[in-house]
């Protein structure tokens, strides 16, 4: 079985450490776990970077869109021809629904008004594919969420760098998110799910 794992973000330094950069940080970080972070390679004709390997029986592909946020369906429109095929697609975003730290895997949901994911979703024709969600939204010293509301917050909060406060906590978070892709790849999608959502 092929596996496609995709972590959706911006290119350009600029755009490094920034919260919507969460699922491109994720895969780099299963990149490393798994040992293929020098095996990168420009695909133009996906328009973004890709790294190949075998795990098992199965083979995984990572993908970073080199196109902005809001174009990321460019990059996996190609390889994704049927619903069938979709059912393998691992699509890695932020999400401002959930508080930072929480990762949640789920299948055939809706866009829930993220713009890369919205894309991928008019580009495969389906939302039936894999999302792991990692939530950005800050949170009070009692751990309640305080999602930004109205759109120049939203954009700044989103476009904002993690805090240097925050970046022990957001190892820990990639680690469990590279374990969650990998287990994703060898268990099973909802082997993966009950141990990610628990956690």
């Amino acid at each position: 079985m092929n596996y496609i794992i995709v972590g959706l973000g911006n290119p350009g330094q600029e755009y490094e450490n920034t919260r919507h950069n969460t699922g491109r940080i994720a895969v780099d970080m299963l990149a490393k776990k798994i040992n293929l972070d020098d095996d990168w390679k420009e695909d133009k004709k996906l328009k973004s970077e890709i790294a190949k390997t075998k795990i098992g029986k199965n083979t995984l592909f990572l993908i970073k869109p080199n196109t902005f946020m809001n174009k990321s369906g460019d990059s996996v429109r190609p390889l994704i021809k049927n619903k069938k095929a979709a059912e393998t697609l691992v699509v890695v975003h932020d999400d401002l629904d959930l508080p930072f730290g929480k990762i949640k895997i789920s299948f055939n949901k809706s866009a829930g008004g993220h713009k890369g994911v919205a894309d991928i979703i008019k580009a495969v024709k389906t939302e039936g594919f894999i999302r792991m969600r990692i939530g950005i939204s800050p949170t009070t010293a009692g751990g309640k969420m305080k999602k930004p509301s109205g759109e120049e917050a939203v954009t700044n909060s989103i476009l904002g760098k993690f805090k240097p406060s925050e970046m022990d906590a957001l190892k820990k978070i990639m680690k469990n998110a590279a374990e969650g892709l990998e287990s994703i790849v060898v268990d099973g999608r909802d082997i993966a799910t009950m141990k990610i959502n628990s956690l």
